[in-house]
């Protein structure tokens, strides 16, 4: 009797452990480049954002803008719409594109729609709760100068196992007052990528 309890306890044990050992994970330095399905990925995000803002900063515009306003131009981000036909994380890609900007210490950032709501929703918090000295008032943020939107678009290629995607990112720097674009940058990455027909 005590042999044919111990029977599914066993069974129920190896069953448990050989689904416990079929995964594997190998941590990887988050600059290393590895394409595994070949959509859009964290390193195209990056590299698109790094090479974009760096062109986009070295261009008239912002020499001409320091001149018009005497100081460093402030740049808020706007949206970037997907255009694609994938998932594509644009909350990220705009996170890179912000941290370029900031970081290269030549614009200065104000916040964006969502953020400026939390921070107008604690003012009016501080306006009832906070002392007078530590409060801040209403009506004393910065404007931005000129607004970063764009559009990431796809362009398909497939025949049979084999498929060429290329994917199209457009950038565009507006200035808020006369609604001019001063500043127009586009970045591709085309991408070739072979399997077997079941997998599409």
């Amino acid at each position: 009797m005590r042999h044919l309890l111990l029977i599914p306890a066993l069974l129920c044990s190896a069953a448990f452990l050989s689904g416990c050992g079929g995964t594997k994970v190998t941590r990887m330095d988050v600059n290393e480049v590895k394409d595994i399905s070949g959509r859009w990925n964290d390193t195209d995000a990056r590299m698109v954002a790094e090479e974009m803002m760096n062109d986009c900063l070295a261009r008239p515009w912002m020499a001409n803008a320091k001149t018009a306003l005497n100081r460093v131009p402030t740049v808020i981000v706007g949206a970037v719409a997907n255009n694609s036909d994938e998932h594509i994380a644009t909350d990220t890609f705009v996170e890179n594109l912000q941290r370029e900007l900031i970081n290269s210490g030549t614009v200065s950032f104000v916040a964006s729609k969502d953020e400026r709501g939390q921070v107008r929703d604690e003012r009016a918090d501080q306006a009832v709760n906070s002392s007078e000295d530590t409060r801040k008032e209403h009506g004393q943020e910065i404007g931005a100068d000129f607004m970063l939107s764009g559009n990431i678009n796809t362009i398909r290629d497939q025949e049979g196992g084999k498929q060429v995607v290329l994917y199209q990112v457009n950038l565009k720097m507006l200035d808020m007052k006369t609604n001019r674009i001063v500043w127009n940058g586009q970045k591709q990455i085309k991408k070739f990528v072979s399997r077997s027909k079941s997998s599409w």
